[in-house]
């Protein structure tokens, strides 16, 4: 709810006509800016929260939506439906671009143009995106899964790879296709490395009669000495035992150094040693960065800022010297605070009730640690509250209800244990779904006949990874050992494909 600003009026910002006014700016929409969103609505404190995208994503499922288990929509649930009981909520659909803290006013762009809103209060809650080291090109040339997008683009390209795979004739090739290489033993890289040895050896072994589990690779690779490096102990022994055991190839102690659409460069921390893997898929999950609008509250506050781009915050959340503009989640650094949901909730929620009145400013932050966990595969997780530690089915049961519980909305809930039960002790992957699209291979376009050039030219519209993941190989010179190869190949597919004689 949002009011113009009348001439003569009192207002802690300013008194420019045109600019809108509120007591409460949120930017973003995740856990964190849905936290203090809700707490300010409960306090009818009006706000305006401002994001770029129109949902509110409950980013620790991802990995579900890019392997077929559940549908964008059952963990993307539109932000404006979330808050629209709430009569002081406003939502808008916009990207803030800059911040007047002396004048406690906030730029963004929506609808092509650049409005103005001046705020009591400003909440950062923008998250983070992925990070490269430096080696920003690998973006090109790799998948991430931080968004919706990237989510639904990994999806696509893991059925590729197990459609062409099924098809092609070379050996090399389906090799590659079948190869996944995961960079980073987090949380997600540890998701993803599961999840897809067990679509080959549960979905498509079943429905691809030419394939076998043992044909598919899956390779972690971390640069710790330990899997999911933030357990530490028993627990990270664990997570790398139960992935070795179902055929994941557990990688520690290893750095990338290089990595091109064909595959990548690894190199051993402790002998120095390099060896090159070739793969069809690289999926990137080896850290995080705050996103850019940390950026931008640290030039306008003299707030400083870590390696990661994240905000030193004061004890209180509060940005540099300012008492009125707060930042939580995974944008900040305070007291190793973990970058998962409930410290940024945590952290919304004290925000919100020092913005509302409800707790006095300066007020400092107190997190509590309600626990971590993380799922490897079907029936196997690890939980760890307090001294406690938990292993195998039991901490499995209680990721699922944990996760369940912070889904928004009775029906994604329900449809969700629907599609928990057809995908872990069914078979099923609902949301697979594929069709065949031809992209030009890298540098195709020099190659291509004039009247064919608006095709190559839409075609590279696409995302880079998505162009250099789809491509399709160019051709290859074919020596008599390799056709050899080619025939033996097509006869174990043939003789794979042929029904064994019954027996009388």
């Amino acid at each position: 709810m949002t009011t113009q600003v009348a001439p003569g009026a009192k207002s802690p910002a300013h008194e420019d006509a045109g600019v809108e006014r509120t007591e409460v700016v949120i930017v973003g929409s995740g856990f964190g800016a849905l936290a203090a969103a809700k707490k300010l609505a409960k306090a009818k404190t009006p706000f305006v929260l401002i994001s770029e995208t129109t949902e509110h994503l409950f980013q620790p499922l991802l990995y579900q939506v890019a392997t077929g288990v559940l549908s964008p929509g059952e963990i993307a649930p539109p932000i404006r439906a979330v808050l629209a009981k709430y009569p002081t909520a406003d939502v808008r659909l916009g990207r803030v671009v800059d911040v007047d803290a002396d004048r406690r006013e906030v730029t963004y762009e929506a609808g092509g143009e650049q409005l103005r809103l001046s705020y009591t209060t400003l909440i950062a809650a923008t998250g983070a995106r992925q990070a490269y080291f430096g080696n920003d090109h690998f973006a090109d040339v790799t998948f991430a899964l931080k968004t919706i997008d990237d989510a639904e683009r990994l999806r696509h390209q893991i059925l590729r790879c197990f459609e062409e795979a099924h098809t092609t004739t070379d050996p090399e090739r389906r090799r590659n296709l079948l190869t996944f290489l995961v960079i980073g033993a987090g949380a997600t890289g540890v998701e993803l490395g599961g999840q897809i040895k067990e679509l080959a050896q549960r979905y498509f072994a079943t429905s691809l009669h030419d394939l076998e589990p043992e044909d598919v690779t899956v390779k972690i690779v971390e640069g710790a000495d330990k899997a999911l490096p933030p357990f530490g102990g028993k627990l990270s022994e664990y997570v790398a035992e139960s992935l070795e055991k179902d055929g994941v190839d557990v990688v520690l102690g290893t750095f990338v150094t290089d990595i091109d659409a064909h595959g990548a460069t690894l190199k051993d921390a402790k002998t120095g040693e390099e060896r090159r893997v070739t793969a069809e898929t690289i999926i990137w999950s080896a850290g995080v960065r705050a996103n850019d609008f940390a950026h931008v509250l640290a030039e306008r506050t003299g707030c400083e800022a870590d390696r990661a781009g994240r905000l030193l915050v004061n004890d209180d959340l509060t940005v540099g010297g300012r008492a009125d503009i707060f930042a939580v989640g995974d944008m900040i650094s305070l007291n190793g605070l973990p970058g998962q949901s409930p410290a940024a909730m945590q952290g919304g929620r004290h925000a919100a009730a020092i913005a509302s009145g409800k707790r006095d400013a300066g007020t400092p932050f107190k997190y509590r640690d309600k626990g971590s966990m993380a799922i490897i595969n079907r029936f196997r997780a690890i939980t760890r509250i307090g001294r406690i530690e938990l292993t195998g089915f039991v901490a499995w049961v209680l990721w699922l209800a944990v996760h369940l519980m912070y889904m928004v909305g009775f029906r994604n809930r329900y449809v969700a244990v629907m599609s928990w039960m057809g995908s872990f002790l069914g078979r099923h992957r609902p949301h697979f779904h594929y069709s065949q699209q031809r992209t030009p291979a890298p540098g195709a376009a020099a190659a291509e006949p004039a009247g064919q050039v608006g095709a190559v030219e839409s075609a590279n519209d696409a995302g880079p990874a998505e162009q250099t993941r789809a491509a399709v190989a160019a051709p290859a010179t074919i020596t008599a050992e390799h056709a050899e190869e080619s025939e033996a190949w097509r006869r174990e597919r043939a003789e794979r494909r042929t029904p064994a004689p019954s027996t009388p």
